[in-house]
């Protein structure tokens, strides 16, 4: 039997989590933040020849796009968690806006019955990966406690598929899984809700947290805004897989189109059959922070590449 989605990646409520500011002492990794001065691009990307992302999925460097225009859209998922089918569900866009077609993916979780819902899709990998997708905050919702995940797998079937889940507080194996979520980070609730973006990370060269145990290492840029609720956000991560012996890894995030955060000099894996190749859409939420009851949020245009895929314009480009 397959291990539930969701509840295999629980994680219990910490009270410190080391942050990938600076340097990491447990495996002397420079972890800087380069984004100030990174060769990244900004910006405009693939997408731009595609307005509304209308036959984005033809593109080369295209592995997997999805759109929420079809009811039967789950089909072209692996894994679905909708509990009693009342957590997702595809509704009209409220904001109307011309970049998305006519419906949007709504993730509705309500702390009396559920932790939220999402879907999970394994695809053949690459070198350098990029995700980009749109999410909207309802102007009500609280922290949510994990969100978006890449996750490197043994393999694409059987038990292999599921090396990269579950493990919190536990070092991963070099050969065996890591993973990279872009999240929301409240900080204790010092920022307001839904709070604002980092990078929550697990790898066989990761920092113990106080305890002695191996909880998500924060990505975290020094300064940035508070995420905004109630608008359209266009959300993109990269990863770069390591060359097994060499910290040559890397990960990044865009905030539409801004280039936030690009750490360097990760050690990834120490074995190159270990890919990243199984990507989480979700909204996660426990009460531990979540004092709202219902707990709304939505997804949109969804891009998995080898390439930088930008936000989605609404006019073709003119170059």
């Amino acid at each position: 039997m397959k291990p539930p989605l969701l509840f295999i990646t629980l994680v219990v409520l910490i009270l410190i989590v080391p942050t990938a500011t600076g340097r990491n002492e447990a495996s002397g990794q420079s972890l800087d933040n380069f984004a100030d001065r990174s060769e990244l691009p900004r910006g405009a990307g693939l997408a731009r020849a595609f307005p509304s992302d209308r036959g984005i999925s033809g593109h080369s460097q295209v592995i997997f796009a999805e759109d929420f225009e079809d009811a039967d859209y789950a089909g072209r998922w692996d894994e679905v968690r909708n509990d009693g089918g009342e957590v997702l569900s595809l509704v009209p866009d409220p904001m109307q806006d011309s970049r998305f077609g006519k419906l949007s993916l709504q993730v509705r979780a309500d702390l009396q019955s559920n932790s939220g819902g999402g879907m999970t899709r394994w695809f053949e990998s690459s070198d350098r990966l990029f995700i980009r997708w749109y999410v909207r905050f309802d102007p009500e919702c609280d922290y949510v406690h994990h969100f978006c995940t890449l996750r490197a797998n043994k393999g694409l079937s059987g038990g292999d598929r599921w090396s990269g889940f579950g493990g919190a507080g536990e070092k991963p194996l070099g050969d065996e899984r890591f993973s990279t979520a872009l999240e929301p980070w409240g900080n204790w609730r010092k920022f307001p809700p839904p709070g604002r973006w980092n990078f929550y990370s697990y790898w066989h060269e990761m920092k113990a947290s106080p305890d002695g145990r191996h909880w998500g290492n924060s990505f975290l840029p020094d300064s940035q805004p508070d995420i905004p609720r109630g608008q359209w956000i266009c959300c993109e991560m990269m990863l770069t897989h390591n060359t097994p012996g060499k910290q040559d890894g890397e990960q990044a995030f865009w905030i539409d189109g801004e280039l936030r955060g690009h750490w360097k000099e990760i050690a990834w894996r120490t074995s190159p059959t270990l890919w990243a190749n199984a990507f989480t859409l979700e909204s996660y939420v426990t009460g531990s922070w979540t004092k709202q009851r219902f707990n709304i949020v939505q997804f949109d245009n969804l891009v998995i590449a080898k390439d930088y895929v930008g936000p989605t314009p609404t006019t073709a480009a003119n170059e």
